[in-house]
């Protein structure tokens, strides 16, 4: 038997869905809360398999309790389920550890297969989704650190730059050829997706003194 515990502050919503999965043999709900603040102090009790949770809740949010909830019950399947189709939402929902992300124009019978694949600890997450919170992800990365794409001979070679050596004499200092390093430079410069050899310059002037600070 899956249980499920719903979360929306929309009671027509909230019976609506329990009626639903209540019809079907192998799921029953164990609880329902229209509040975050009521779905934290409940969840962790209950132990449900699966909750199914709104977005957007008058107290807070679903992703926040998602993220809190499976923090004392890792175990925890969350569906989120919403009226909106948010880039934003889907993204803070997946890092936050849910299971799936379907909107409320879904079809009940497939609404009911949703909760059964995310109880039996499967993704509703498809490929397209994936791979856009991949990208996100190294994008966050980037920010973080603007030469995360750079190997570590090319790092290297960007510091030396930073030290206004030539081509000639950073390869004296590693070894190289002066050709070998020309190559590295351009490489580096693609990356940092930069035109100038000075460009690259001062970024690494720049990096240097934050690392002092």
């Amino acid at each position: 038997m899956i249980r499920v515990f719903l979360v929306d502050d929309h009671e027509v919503v909230r019976r609506g869905v329990a009626a639903l999965l209540e019809s079907e043999p192998d799921i029953e709900v164990a609880g329902e809360a229209a509040t975050a603040e009521s779905a934290m102090a409940r969840i962790p009790a209950l132990k449900p398999d699966v909750v199914v949770l709104d977005v957007r809740l008058p107290d807070g949010s679903g992703v926040d309790v998602c993220r809190d909830v499976r923090s004392k019950v890792p175990d925890l399947a969350c569906l989120i389920l919403t009226s909106f189709a948010d880039d934003d939402a889907l993204f803070n929902a997946v890092m936050a550890g849910a299971a799936g992300y379907v909107l409320k124009q879904i079809h009940g019978s497939d609404l009911v297969g949703a909760v059964r694949t995310v109880a039996a600890g499967q993704s509703l997450l498809d490929p397209h989704t994936t791979a856009t919170m991949l990208r996100r992800l190294r994008d966050q990365a980037t920010k973080k650190d603007p030469l995360a794409a750079l190997s570590e001979q090319e790092r290297h070679i960007l510091e030396l730059i930073g030290e206004g050596l030539t081509n000639r004499q950073i390869g004296e200092r590693l070894f190289l050829a002066e050709k070998t390093v020309k190559n590295y430079v351009s490489n580096l410069l693609s990356k940092l997706s930069m035109q100038r050899r000075t460009q690259a310059a001062a970024l690494a002037a720049r990096l240097k003194a934050d690392r002092q600070e």
